[in-house]
């Protein structure tokens, strides 16, 4: 099986090197860079699996990036940042980010970040994966594709991890904990408000008044399901 495809994005050299390294003793196929432009260049060419992105670079953002690479696949994105507060963190999620680490860091957990992230793509991998069908509502765990009366829904990789999740168990209640074991994998060591913040993104994607769709419910004190009762 191939390795798995990493692109580094930051503008310190010292810690791109620094990843670039680390990543390469772990066996996986690494490509880094220190600016936007030669980024996308290097994106385009490599078709990465992750990108680990530096949300402060000289001609963008990392959040402006993390859309511009998200727009037409399903790749990957672990942000990194100096930044610590929780307004940032937020951003990064709301762009797509799969995952946010921020500086300093160690490169013990980086490496557990990156392989929580990789492994979520044999979540629905399973050839006898079939369509799942709620009301107006179809996953396609294959060709992971979200349609509402077939009208194709664009969601990021974890989102529909996510989605096809709860969707898989309709009316099963699950801990945030348990989502975070099931879709971004035990080694996950972030904050479990991480969960909250990709909930609300698939509820505004798939907000239509018109349509039988069945709805995401937050459990009080639990976490959250999807409720089909109303369908």
């Amino acid at each position: 099986m191939a390795s798995a495809k990493i692109l580094v994005v930051d503008d310190d050299p010292a810690i791109r090197t620094l990843i670039h390294r680390y990543l390469s003793q772990q066996n996986y196929q690494v490509e880094s860079a220190g600016d936007g432009k030669t980024a996308l260049e290097l994106f385009n060419k490599f078709a990465p699996d992750l990108v680990v992105l530096d949300v402060n670079l000289p001609d963008t953002t990392g959040f402006q990036l993390c859309q511009e690479m998200q727009r037409n696949t399903n790749v990957f994105v672990l942000m990194l940042t100096s930044l610590a507060d929780e307004e940032s963190k937020i951003q990064g999620f709301e762009e797509g980010a799969d995952d946010y680490i921020t500086k300093p860091f160690g490169l013990v957990e980086l490496g557990a970040r990156v392989r929580a992230i990789l492994k979520r793509q044999r979540l629905v991998s399973t050839p006898e994966a079939e369509i799942l069908k709620l009301g107006d509502l179809a996953i396609d765990p294959l060709g992971r594709e979200v349609q509402v009366k077939g009208e194709l829904i664009a969601l990021t990789a974890l989102e529909f991890d996510l989605l096809y999740c709860l969707a898989s168990k309709p009316g099963r209640a699950w801990k945030r904990s348990e989502l975070i074991q099931e879709v971004w994998d035990c080694e996950y060591v972030g904050d479990e408000r991480i969960v909250d913040v990709h909930i609300g993104q698939i509820r505004k994607k798939l907000e239509h008044e018109n349509n039988n769709l069945p709805k995401i419910i937050t459990v009080r004190g639990v976490g959250y399901k999807l409720d089909i009762l109303s369908l």
